[in-house]
């Protein structure tokens, strides 16, 4: 078990009783960018595993976008969730004493980081960025780091222009999340997306964690009719977070449980993380003071 969590338990069982104090069930949320029902089977065998820890009844919120995620953990109808940085860091500059990062996906090869990834069709014509003048290009969710944030801020610094309709793109929508823009990717809706994958493994396999993986492993998209036109610098890995306002003892009890879901059940981990990973690792907000930043200066706060 990692140094920082076992202190953490130690000091928690000094004052705590073993049982969850206070709470008569768990409630975790989960983001949009796949569809509801997919999104409940993947996080199946969480539900079990937070039921045994805890002992209470252990709910899954799917909100159709990111927002009813930030928004339930702002309200404090939600106790945990697995967050972009983009998401997080919302919440922060909401109300920094809401939740607080405890864990964050560890790649397979030990990394904390993945990246936007643009893409076309290979028949579209579209080789790169500078090949989607005049045409449709697509967002996933507003407050998705690298389906919104991060594009919007680095595709104009390759571009030379701003992602307004008319002044470089011919027109700039929001799909509705990660699943939404690589449908419409595919389907030639729009002429080109981003989303999300830590770039790692081979393309044809939507490479080894992300959105473009859980496509292909939900039969939705053949990569080899795909090309990557684009990728941003790295992005921090989101943080699993937890409502502040819970009791001690079930902080630390979920911290301990998911930092150890990988090695107690690694095809758990790979539908609750989207794909391959080492599980999940300890993480501070100081590896998101960054996105913070930039959210701030994208909202003008």
């Amino acid at each position: 078990m990692n140094k920082l969590i076992a202190a953490a338990l130690a000091t928690t069982a000094l004052c705590a009783p073993a049982m969850a104090q206070d709470i008569t069930e768990f409630r975790i949320g989960v983001l949009g960018g796949e569809n509801a029902q997919d999104r409940v089977q993947n996080n199946q065998c969480l539900i079990d595993y937070t039921e045994e820890a805890l002992g209470v009844p252990v709910k899954i919120f799917t909100p159709a976008d990111y927002d009813g995620v930030i928004q339930g953990l702002l309200g404090g109808t939600l106790d945990m969730a697995v967050l972009g940085a983009s998401g997080y860091a919302k919440i922060y500059l909401e109300d920094p004493e809401s939740v607080t990062p405890v864990l964050t996906t560890e790649n397979p090869d030990g990394s904390l980081g993945y990246y936007s990834i643009g893409f076309a069709r290979k028949d579209s014509g579209v080789a790169s960025l500078t090949d989607l003048e005049g045409k449709k290009f697509g967002f996933g969710d507003p407050n998705s780091t690298s389906g919104y944030l991060i594009p919007s801020i680095e595709i104009p610094e390759v571009t030379g222009h701003s992602m307004d309709n008319g002044d470089f793109f011919g027109e700039v929508v929001f799909t509705g999340g990660h699943e939404q823009t690589i449908v419409a990717v595919n389907n030639g809706d729009v002429d080109a997306g981003v989303t999300w994958a830590d770039g790692m493994g081979n393309w044809e396999d939507g490479y080894n964690n992300g959105a473009l993986r859980k496509a292909v492993d939900a039969g939705l998209v053949d990569m080899n009719d795909m090309t990557e036109i684009w990728r941003s610098a790295l992005i921090p890995n989101g943080p699993l977070v937890l409502r502040n306002a819970l009791p001690e003892d079930v902080r630390a009890k979920m911290t301990e449980m998911m930092d150890t879901l990988y090695e107690k059940d690694a095809d758990c981990a790979y539908g609750v993380v989207g794909g391959d990973s080492l599980g999940f690792t300890p993480i501070t907000v100081d590896a998101y003071k960054s996105i913070i930043g930039a959210r701030k200066s994208a909202i003008g706060g």
